[in-house]
């Protein structure tokens, strides 16, 4: 049985724990496999610390909660600070160019690009950072095919705004593809 820790982190309304609840959804609904998503705030609604994290496995998952990242993605400095450390040896550690200046140092694959700036500057709305992101956690995971993971997408936000939503999610996984490259 394969287990696969996820981790959306950064500031308080960012929309990561959206991100998160795409992604189990991707998982459960449009893959078949099990998932589990669970969050964690700061007092302030916005702004203060906020996380997200997502459970993938092929069968049963006994503890709901992230030990060790396969995958983290850090929106803020604060959120790479604080949860690198538990960063698998060998996983994937995802950052905003712009807003992690300096990425911590470890065995794992480092990928980075400025994802606020792409949602705001690329797709027209800063709003839409967490679905930008979202596209490259699927391209940098595998953990859910790239048409899945747009179905759960574009059923998970209001139909004025599935075509914003679609442009950042192909926006994200094509930078994630092309840094990481």
């Amino acid at each position: 049985m394969s287990r696969y820790e996820l981790r959306f982190s950064g500031a308080g309304g960012q929309g990561l724990i959206t991100a998160g609840i795409i992604m189990a959804k991707a998982a459960s609904i449009y893959e078949g496999k099990q998932a589990v998503q669970s969050q964690s705030y700061g007092p302030e609604a916005r702004g203060g610390a906020s996380k997200s994290e997502v459970i993938i496995s092929d069968g049963p998952i006994d503890y709901p909660k992230v030990t060790k990242c396969d995958a983290l993605l850090a929106m803020t400095q604060e959120a790479a600070d604080k949860y690198s450390s538990d960063l698998k040896e060998g996983g994937v550690l995802l950052t905003d160019s712009e807003f992690v200046l300096r990425p911590p140092k470890g065995n794992f694959k480092h990928v980075a690009f400025p994802i606020m700036t792409t949602a705001k500057e690329e797709v027209g709305r800063e709003i839409v950072a967490n679905i930008v992101a979202f596209g490259a956690m699927v391209a940098l995971t595998g953990q859910v095919s790239r048409e899945n993971a747009e179905k759960a997408v574009l059923s998970s936000v209001p139909e004025a705004f599935l075509e914003l939503n679609k442009k950042a999610f192909t926006l994200g996984y094509e930078k994630a593809l092309a840094a990481s490259a």
